[in-house]
């Protein structure tokens, strides 16, 4: 046993077991299971080319070595990004707490209380601080919530405006330049005209739907937007504000001058800047707007017993249901950030925010007292905590970074100066010194905080906030403490047991992939900070990128998109660049199969594609013929064909190079959404099927925790045709020759947790990786055949075989009056998350075991579909009151005094022998999903306030 070995501590099921599981699927050995699931054609021939694999020990010592070469400048650059303090209560109890980042996106409501509980304290924060009336779950980043915020205005325009096709908006020229690239490049395809200029002279005409302002501006001055955010309603255009959120404590909020949505980054909420993110952004509107608002709500409703019960509210709204139709590819949330997020203003409450938004406006007003006391002045009228100072920029500059600081250098004579929480008078007196130096003046050091203001009195916040007991009782670090374990009680992680969802790949996040997110030369840099202060971080993210370029067979990659739907967004949109660079700009047809994810059809709507949908055969293949039929129909306006690979049905089509050469044929390029890259590591790649682009999912094979929602990575990789048109960002030159303006707001993305998929790649090594993917067939396939004797299996290979998921048909169980919903809330009693319920499939469970989960894990959770199974056949329709259609069973359910249902309580509590040992209590009985939509209430009132 190589004690030393990572891949022994990855991969679950150990030699000893693999004889047992071998003859339980009736093969002779692993590699004889891979024969008969993957094409021989489309296998690789070679071992993947990387650098031999790293113990855990080596691997930290590399990563901290390579750390040194990160200089942690103290930064005052703004821009939307701010040193922040990290409440240790936080980063221990959340950040670095597997009960937290590991769990997944709370689809089951009821064994995730907690989690929807941190979600709806960071909504309340934001509806309350910007003055809106709804909020969502968080977004990815400001950049791309403004982006967002532009598409729900041209969603919402008016019956007019639609038929007269208005379509231009207006950005004030004081918005962040990664956030207008970003609006660039969403707005392109989609044919709204950008106008950028100056809000005071601003013509409000009949041409514009909307516009966006940015508050306080990027170098700090604070504008009230009041009289022109009432006459742009007047002449029917809504007005979006990009605000700081910090700012809100102190500002009168966007929502109280009649602003349409608010939308940031609630990242000096305690997150780290993490070279660019993750960060959770916010997105305010008014309720009016609801059903047109993208990514998540969580809202309250009631279970069956009447008891207070959160949920994902509006489920209608989901891409799978709208597809093409879908204003907003987004399926995702930056979760685990908006939890920590939610929690710094629980810990700090409305005093203890105000007093940290007064400390940081009171350092910027000191820093200015002194700075006029050798002749540096600044110009802005207003600010809150950024002034802009006259001075020889280059001098200053030399200096500053000589003593470790960096400024914003605007032009050779303005230099910007962004204070933060973390600033300090001893900081205030290091900056004034800088200055003194450039202009050989000595200066008198300050001792204490001048307490004054620059803002008008009519811009300061009249109106309270955040007045609910949870923000006003945990101000202690026990009392913090304990609210956060008693969340993370009410939620089902992978430290309870496996989460076998389909298309999720919820595998190991292992401890040595985590600990370098928590060193300060990591997390700590900012996403502008000079190239020669970042040099570990360029290092890791080429490598990187490399390491990606191997394992997909392809030339070039980006890591910007932060999420699987950016990562859709930007191989389309490469896409469509190079088509427009051959003039070809009629190709805008995009084949979909007919069994894709939902956001491929949102995606490409969004990419300002024509969908075609495609069919399915009955055994859920793509149907070549029908494929066919399109594709030549559709050759002289042919974009691209989007497939999942293996199939959304976990198959392994022995069709797929015929299928890309049909494209290719009639002038198309291929795009593989790598949702289901777990199953090619190392065996196959996107490449070798004839794909020019795909997206990967870092979260799901590449070892990101899921974070009960977000942070994810969707880095594209692509073939060389494509790689002069991956995506750039407007302040550190990033991507092709021919770049496409910014997919997300950091030219990196979210960075930081990047080092968790360079971790994986170093330490498992090429046959690491390879082994990882074998075994996730291994065991999706021992699984298929204990379960396949009890539950129909809906697809299956060729050969019989399952790639590394497979989809159990519940669909019969109707005729017993059970619905495959039963059986997901029922796997609660026996301590197991569902697996993917009703997709790609209505009435289907997808499975996935991953290649982390052990023999016995893997049995455990047999054991229960087996047992469940047998509750199935001894229900019928006329039976209201069985075990399945009562589950879950909570404590107070099993301990109370009375019990009316015809089966034991051991019966509904611990079926199985195993439960006792570790029996995890879902929180709430079954959600009423109904009731919440029809009372849409998403921040902490009490729901008697609403009723």
């Amino acid at each position: 046993m190589k004690t030393d070995a990572f891949a022994l501590r990855h991969i679950g099921t150990g030699e000893k077991d693999l004889n047992h599981m071998l003859k339980t699927i009736g093969v002779d050995s692993v590699d004889q299971l891979i024969y008969e699931t993957i094409p021989t054609d489309i296998r690789l021939k070679n071992e993947l080319n990387l650098e031999k694999p790293m113990t855990e020990y080596e691997y930290l010592n590399h990563i901290q070595e390579l750390g040194k070469k990160n200089k942690v400048f103290k930064s005052y650059i703004g821009l939307g990004y701010h040193p922040a303090i990290v409440p240790a209560v936080i980063q221990r109890n959340v950040f670095e707490n597997p009960g937290w980042y590991t769990a997944y996106t709370p689809y089951q409501a009821e064994i995730a209380q907690g989690r929807l509980e941190a979600i709806l304290n960071y909504q309340t924060t934001v509806i309350e601080l910007t003055g809106m009336e709804i909020a969502n779950a968080s977004l990815l980043d400001e950049g791309t919530a403004a982006a967002e915020a532009m598409t729900l205005l041209f969603d919402v325009r008016t019956r007019d405006q639609k038929k007269n096709n208005v379509s231009k908006f207006f950005v004030s020229e004081e918005i962040l330049p990664q956030t207008l690239s970003v609006l660039q490049t969403r707005s392109t395809p989609l044919n709204i005209e950008l106008v950028v200029g100056n809000h005071e002279t601003f013509d409000f005409s009949s041409d514009f739907f909307g516009a966006i302002l940015q508050y306080p501006g990027k170098f700090g001055q604070v504008h009230d937007y009041t009289a022109f955010i009432a006459k742009a309603t007047e002449n029917e255009i809504k007005v979006a504000v990009a605000a700081d959120i910090l700012s809100l404590a102190k500002l009168t909020p966007p929502g109280e001058m009649g602003a349409s949505v608010v939308v940031g980054t609630s990242q000096r909420f305690g997150i780290p800047m993490g070279y660019g993110g993750p960060h959770a952004a916010f997105f305010a509107t008014k309720d009016e707007y609801k059903r047109s608002m993208p990514g998540r709500i969580i809202g309250v409703s009631i279970d069956v017993n009447g008891n207070r019960a959160l949920r994902m509210a509006l489920g209608t709204r989901e891409q799978h249901i709208k597809r093409e139709k879908a204003t907003s590819n987004i399926c995702t949330a930056q979760v685990l950030l908006a939890v920590m997020a939610g929690m710094y203003a629980v810990y700090h409450g409305p005093k203890g925010l105000k007093y940290i938004a007064n400390k940081v406006h009171n350092s910027a007003n000191t820093a200015v007292e002194a700075l006029n006391k050798i002749g540096v002045y600044q110009t802005n009228t207003s600010y809150f905590d950024t002034i802009n100072v006259k001075a020889d920029a280059a001098k200053v500059k030399a200096i500053a970074e000589k003593n470790e600081v960096n400024f914003f250098y605007i032009d050779a004579d303005t230099i910007s100066i962004s204070f933060n929480e973390t600033t300090s008078i001893s900081d205030i007196n290091q900056i004034v010194a800088i200055f003194a130096e450039a202009k050989e003046k000595t200066f008198e050091p300050i001792t204490e905080l001048v307490e004054t203001t620059v803002i008008s009195e009519n811009l300061i916040r009249k109106s309270t906030f955040l007045q609910h007991d949870v923000f006003n009782n945990n101000h202690s670090e026990s009392q913090l403490m304990r609210y956060i374990k008693k969340l993370e009680r009410k939620d089902l992680s992978l430290n309870h047991s496996m989460i076998s969802l389909g298309s999720c790949t919820m595998k190991l996040n292992a401890a040595a992939e985590m600990l370098p997110l928590s060193m300060a030369n990591w997390n700590n840099l900012h996403p502008f900070a000079p190239l020669d202060q970042v040099e570990g971080y360029l290092t890791m993210l080429k490598k990187l990128e490399h390491q990606l370029n191997v394992v997909t067979g392809f030339s070039g990659t980006t890591l910007q998109p932060n999420s699987g739907a950016q990562g859709e967004y930007a191989g389309l949109m490469t896409i469509r660049a190079y088509h427009l660079s051959r003039g070809d700009k009629h190709r805008t047809v995009c084949l979909i199969p007919s069994s894709a994810h939902g956001t491929n059809p949102a995606s490409a709507a969004m990419a300002g594609m024509d969908i075609i949908v495609t069919k399915t055969t009955p055994e859920g293949n793509i149907d070549v013929e029908d494929l066919r039929e399109k594709a030549i129909l559709h050759s002289a306006n042919l974009a691209a064909l989007m497939v999942t690979y293996p199939s959304t049905h976990g198959v392994f089509e022995s069709s797929i190079i015929e299928i890309t050469n049909l494209i290719h044929e009639n002038g198309g390029l291929v795009y593989m959404d790598g949702a289901n890259m777990n199953a090619q590591v190392g065996l196959t790649n996107p490449a070798t099927i004839g794909a020019d682009v795909c997206h990967l999912n870092l979260h799901k094979t590449f070892a990101i925790p899921h974070g009960g929602g977000g942070p994810g990575v969707g880095p594209i990789c692509v073939n060389d045709k494509l790689v002069p048109f991956l995506p750039t960002n407007p302040i550190v030159k990033v991507g092709g020759e021919q770049a496409i303006t910014a997919i997300s707001a950091a030219p990196y993305g979210s960075a930081l947790v990047c080092l968790i998929s360079y971790g994986y790649i170093c330490m498992l090594g090429a046959e690491g990786l390879t082994n990882a993917t074998k075994h996730a067939i291994l065991n999706a396939n021992y699984m298929k055949a204990r379960l396949e004797a009890h539950y129909p299996i809906l697809y299956s290979g060729e050969m019989g075989r399952a790639a590394h998921e497979m989809i159990l048909d519940c669909r019969a169980f109707e005729d017993n009056g059970i619905k495959v919903t039963d059986i997901a809330k029922r796997l609660m009693d026996y301590g197991f998350h569902a697996p993917t319920v009703s997709f790609p499939v209505a009435g289907t469970l997808m499975i996935e075991p991953t290649e982390s989960e052990d023999l016995a894990e893997l049995d455990r959770f047999c054991d229960a579909m087996i047992a469940i199974r047998k509750e199935i056949s001894a229900s019928s329709k006329d039976d209201t009151q069985n075990i399945l259609k009562n589950a879950p069973h909570t404590l107070s359910m099993v301990t109370s005094d009375e019990w009316v249902f015809p089966y034991t309580r051991e019966a509904a509590a611990f079926p199985l022998e195993y439960i006792a040992e570790n029996k995890f209590w879902p929180t709430v009985r079954r959600v009423d999903e109904a009731y919440g939509d029809r009372n849409l209430v998403c921040s902490c009132a009490p729901i008697e306030a609403y009723m």
